[in-house]
């Protein structure tokens, strides 16, 4: 599953969505994650009412499930979720590695239903939760 993170330092998530100057995308599984591209934003990036700055980003995230942000405002977040992309604001700079490996943990246990969601962005079911029947008595 591919998540992405907004960041101004590549290391932390630290950046509201639309002023990020970049956008890394890392790939999670159960076993692990790597570092799939980086994408870099230049000029215009502050708070102007310029929805076209989005474009770049969404295209650029497509085909993620989640995206770590600092903030995003109200047209951000309503075109990621269009975009079927579970955005989750961190609220304080967080490493991005740590969230990966915590990430990584929950995905190694029981994902909570939105996590579940998420995963099955790509149309891909990975797990099979026995939870999800209902039992008979």
């Amino acid at each position: 599953m591919k998540i992405a993170f907004a960041t101004q330092d590549k290391v932390r998530v630290d950046a509201h969505f639309g002023w990020a100057k970049s956008l890394v995308v890392y790939d999670v599984t159960p076993q692990g994650h790597r570092f799939v591209e980086s994408f870099e934003f230049g000029d215009k990036l502050e708070e102007d009412g310029d929805e076209d700055k989005l474009a770049p980003k969404l295209d650029a995230i497509k085909d993620c499930a989640i995206v770590y942000v600092a903030a995003i405002g109200g047209s951000g977040a309503a075109r990621v979720v269009a975009l079927k992309i579970h955005p989750i604001k961190v609220p304080q700079p967080e490493p991005i590695l740590d969230i990966l490996d915590k990430l990584q943990q929950v995905l190694n246990g029981t994902p909570p239903p939105w996590l579940r969601k998420a995963m099955a962005k790509d149309g891909e079911r990975q797990f099979d939760f026995e939870e999800d029947e209902v039992p008979h008595v």
